[in-house]
């Protein structure tokens, strides 16, 4: 049987973990917090340099989403390079100072890879968040943690979003994801969600470590959703209040498949609204907290295999070689 040989990619030399950039996340604070206490502590140094953030401190400080505007929705091109005022909220000066650490985005300078800490308060369990479903770095640490944490509920989620309009902090890096956990309120933290994400945190570092050690990482199949659109909640037409709650059969049933005419809210009045799209669709971030200001009541995603290739780590001759090969193309 002939085996493919593995996909070769460069090594993963600069790792950022980020926590707090929504700051009533607090999983992400206290782990993130955990991690920099534990760092100082340390003599010896890890194999691959490990970046501890803390994203958004003035909000961490308020326990609050955000300051003046959501940071994680700071980093698409045009609001990293645009013109700024003096007035310009906080969060858009902040997200310029984490582009100069973590970054620039898009350049060969910005960290190898980025991994996001967040909560929700929806029933989604371990949830990676990524804008390519073939970032085959990503999606091997999936893999990895899928094996590891059997136990977990944990999905793969895809925002098929252009490269600059990418709005996350994780966009900045080369690869990235969020790593989202839930259900946790806003606001508090929750030992079995912080405990998830901690050992979630430790795989993806030993995957990393690995990975640049030189070993081989088999490839196979991956359950990938894509996000197709948001849907908002029921609105009075003049005061575009809320008329309506997400409906008790799916409530907490996050990645369940919703299919047209099943319900979908239940009016203040009573009656139930369903579904009336054209196919079924998988519902996630149902009833998100912080999605209120949004406009949206739940997501909604098709979803799809994608089968991800072997994976080493090129050898220093061949990443050599790669850059001379790209400088070449460059010149031409």
């Amino acid at each position: 049987m002939q085996v493919d040989e593995p996909v070769l990619l460069p090594r993963l030399s600069r790792v950022a973990v980020c926590g707090g950039t929504h700051g009533n996340e607090l999983s992400g604070v206290y782990l993130v917090r955990e991690m920099l206490k534990a760092e100082r502590r340390k003599e010896d140094g890890e194999p691959a340099s490990v970046l501890m953030v803390l994203s958004n401190p003035r909000a961490m400080q308020q326990c609050s989403r955000y300051v003046d505007t959501d940071l994680n929705r700071c980093f698409t091109h045009a609001t990293l390079n645009g013109p700024i005022s003096e007035g310009a909220p906080y969060e858009i000066f902040r997200a310029r100072e984490l582009n100069a650490l973590l970054g620039p985005k898009g350049s060969r300078a910005a960290v190898d890879l980025i991994c996001d800490l967040h909560n929700t308060t929806a029933n989604m369990g371990l949830c990676f968040i990524a804008y390519s479903d073939c970032d085959w770095i990503c999606l091997h640490i999936f893999r990895y943690l899928q094996k590891l944490m059997p136990d977990t509920p944990m999905r793969f989620i895809h925002f098929d979003v252009s490269t600059k309009e990418s709005y996350s902090l994780d966009s900045i890096g080369k690869h990235g994801f969020a790593m989202e956990i839930g259900p946790q309120p806003h606001g508090c933290v929750k030992s079995n969600i912080y405990t998830a994400m901690k050992e979630g945190v430790q795989h993806m570092r030993d995957w990393v470590s690995c990975f640049n050690s030189g070993c081989v990482f088999e490839g196979g199949p991956v359950d990938v959703f894509t996000m197709v659109k948001n849907v908002d909640y029921p609105r009075d037409s003049e005061t575009f209040n809320i008329t309506a709650a997400i409906h008790p059969r799916l409530q907490s049933r996050d990645f369940c498949l919703l299919h047209p005419g099943e319900p979908l809210f239940q009016a203040f009045s009573g009656e139930t609204i369903k579904y009336k799209g054209n196919e079924p669709l998988y519902a996630f971030f149902i009833n998100e907290c912080a999605y209120y200001e949004k406009g949206i009541a739940l997501s909604l995603a098709r979803k799809k295999r994608v089968t991800v290739p072997s994976i080493r780590v090129q050898t220093d001759e061949e990443e050599r070689a790669s850059e001379q090969s790209f400088a070449s193309e460059e010149e031409e």
